[in-house]
């Protein structure tokens, strides 16, 4: 399996890229391959950075394309995970230089991770969505089909183009609430985390983003108590959260609300 998440457009609240990341760190992943951002960035709209490494030499980081191998602990199941930046340029090239990873690994089967801003409570269990067109997989992994139409980002783009060449993938997508402000949204990674594991039938290590999200949601609920309209408007976002009738899941309304994501970015 190969398991891909791209910061930028469709990664909100930083919780797919650090799901990924977290995964990674969990199973001792080690980088074996990366895309060379030259011809993919424009490097005036999406800059490089400049880094003091021991707080002597300057460094310059790239956007950076990752490919990461880890063979699970206690399992014999192999991963590949790619840490991606989404390019500015060159998509379709962009698209076949990972296809050519996934060729090269044997992969069956490709997993994009993203993290959308949606109108749901910080006080209930992260709404995760996972969509794909395989017939096999939607009813085999209880997935969704998604009828979106219009602006898409590199995951949608690299779907198409794993489509295109018979590999099976599928997309996860976490909810972040949309009245949290801030850089990043442990809960919302580790929903990701937890549902990339149910996909592989393992038991990921969690305890670092399971101290993150408590003490993530402490924060926000400090913010909420000392504001009566945030607190108003969360409890109408619970009340909505709560009469759903699959429990929260909320399947066709948080593919709604992907959709409108997509569109609106």
């Amino acid at each position: 399996m190969v398991v891909a998440a791209f910061s930028g457009w469709n990664d909100a609240g930083d919780a797919a890229t650090s799901s990924l990341a977290s995964l990674g760190q969990g199973w001792g992943a080690e980088p074996f391959a990366d895309i060379d951002p030259e011809e993919f960035y424009d490097f005036t709209a999406n800059r490089p950075q400049v880094r003091l490494v021991e707080g002597r030499t300057r460094a310059v980081e790239w956007p950076a394309n990752e490919f990461w191998w880890a063979t699970v602990p206690g399992t014999d199941v192999d991963v590949v995970l790619l840490q991606g930046t989404e390019p500015g340029l060159r998509w379709r090239t962009f698209c076949d230089s990972v296809l050519s990873v996934v060729r090269a690994v044997d992969a069956r089967l490709v997993v994009t991770l993203g993290a959308l801003l949606a109108e749901v409570p910080h006080t209930r269990p992260v709404r995760v969505i996972g969509t794909a067109e395989d017939d096999g997989l939607i009813e085999r992994l209880r997935l969704q089909r998604s009828t979106y139409e219009g602006p898409t980002g590199i995951v949608g783009v690299l779907h198409d183009a794993l489509r295109r060449r018979g590999v099976p993938s599928l997309s996860l997508w976490a909810a972040v609430p949309t009245y949290v402000s801030g850089p990043s949204s442990p809960t919302a990674a580790l929903a990701l985390v937890r549902r990339v594991a149910e996909l592989l039938s393992v038991t990921p290590d969690t305890t670092l983003l399971e101290g993150e999200s408590e003490a993530y949601l402490r924060r926000i609920g400090e913010v909420v108590a000392d504001d009566d309209e945030l607190a108003e408007f969360l409890g109408r976002l619970e009340e909505a959260y709560d009469e759903d009738d699959d429990g929260g899941a909320g399947s066709a309304d948080l593919i709604a609300e992907v959709e409108r994501y997509l569109r609106e970015q």
